[in-house]
């Protein structure tokens, strides 16, 4: 935003401090309004013809500015993504600990990455990964859906889930 001396237009249009419109007329008219009032002249649209600018305490309306983003920031949630790794001879109790430790994680809003390594020649046998995979998102279909399927990727299968409630 250019602020008092910085605006360089020869026509301005100018509002006051309460929103009343000033008329048009010349920057320096309106910085010297501007300092006669104790306040500073700031363009606020600069791409309407004339240029609108606006006396206002600048300083008080940036911080009130960055109040508002810092709330704004404040109130919002992120999604962090928890993992989960799974192996393809993995036995049923481990499966159904790392089931609930992804269904913990959905109901607290986080996505989950479920990944499946496959050793050595496992990796001959890419279907016994889907059907873990597809097993775990049947488990974890109450609180979460697939963001993104079962794919395989080098000796890595991964799959992402998301919270019900986010879509």
């Amino acid at each position: 935003m250019q602020v008092n001396e910085e605006i360089r237009d020869t026509q301005i249009r100018l509002v006051g401090g309460d929103g009343e419109q000033l008329g048009i007329m010349s920057s320096k008219d309106a910085q010297k309004l501007a300092t006669q009032q104790g306040l500073d002249l700031v363009k606020i649209a600069p791409t309407a013809t004339p240029p609108v600018c606006k006396l206002m305490d600048y300083s008080k309306y940036c911080f009130e500015q960055s109040k508002r983003e810092k709330e704004a920031r404040k109130n919002q949630k992120t999604a962090d993504v928890k993992e989960v790794q799974l192996s393809v001879k993995i036995e049923t109790h481990d499966f159904n600990t790392k089931l609930n430790h992804g269904i913990r994680f959905l109901t607290s809003g986080d996505k989950v990455k479920v990944a499946l390594r496959f050793k050595s020649r496992e990796i001959l046998h890419p279907e016994m990964g889907t059907a873990l995979m597809e097993r775990f998102s049947e488990g974890c279909k109450e609180v979460g859906v697939i963001e993104k399927p079962a794919k395989l990727d080098g000796r890595n299968m991964i799959m992402v889930l998301a919270p019900k409630n986010s879509k």
